[in-house]
């Protein structure tokens, strides 16, 4: 298989069902690991992803029309009419396990954990340093950009990639957040939840109202987890 793209010379790339958000990490399988480069979140760096936002209000929710099925267009005064809706996202370690709670669309996850293994992972105690999460999923929405605003201004750490649905780990990157500003990524851009570099942070969410998901299970699709660093150097 190549990793770069999920597909065998042979077959077409094994696309995962709805994935399973809450688990055991133990269940899952023992895998190779994938680097993800860590970059600092600036201006510049996050053009194309989306913005940086220094108050929840500055940034518009981007709403993205339905899509029309036939060769008949969807009326330009309907379609995009859901709006948004806003909650709290929670990001807390219970030991070497990262679990994330989104009160905007009742979602809880495991996002990750911090051991090299998953099956060494320890939801009690905290058994290796922080460093790093193992991320296993991404997802897209493509009816709607997501806000990321901090409640507590300490760094966190997102994954993202550019829209499309050959996903390729190497397309994917950390963005480094300082925590003094918002992060604001527009409809279609891969990415999963909020990786706080403390022990628990919260974030102002405020996403699409259709919340519409397409989801990559990175263990099924590419045989890899992909290492996402918290801490700079």
């Amino acid at each position: 298989m190549d990793v770069g793209t999920g597909v065998d010379a042979s077959t077409e790339p094994m696309i995962a069902n709805a994935p399973q958000y809450l688990f055991d990490p133990a269940d899952k399988p023992s895998l190779p690991l994938h680097e993800v480069p860590l970059v600092e979140a600036t201006d510049d760096s996050v053009q194309g992803y989306g913005c940086l936002v220094d108050h929840p209000d500055d940034i518009d929710i981007e709403i993205v029309r339905w899509p029309a099925t036939g060769w008949r267009k969807v009326d330009e005064d309907s379609g995009d009419e859901a709006g948004w809706v806003e909650g709290i996202f929670h990001g807390e370690w219970q030991g070497d396990v990262l679990y994330g709670r989104n009160e905007a669309v009742s979602g809880n996850y495991v996002l990750g954990w911090s051991t090299t293994d998953p099956q060494l992972a320890s939801t009690t105690r905290q058994t290796v340093p922080r460093e790093r999460v193992l991320l296993w999923h991404m997802n897209y929405h493509p009816d709607g950009g997501q806000l990321f605003f901090p409640q507590d201004r300490s760094a966190f750490v997102v994954p993202v990639a550019l829209p499309g649905d050959d996903l390729a780990v190497e397309q994917v990157i950390a963005l480094w957040c300082d925590g003094s500003r918002g992060l604001y990524i527009h409809p279609g851009i891969w990415h999963d939840g909020i990786f706080p570099a403390a022990q628990r942070q919260s974030f102002l969410d405020r996403q699409g109202r259709v919340h519409a998901r397409v989801s990559c299970d990175l263990a099924v699709e590419f045989g890899v987890y992909l290492s996402a660093p918290l801490v700079q150097g």
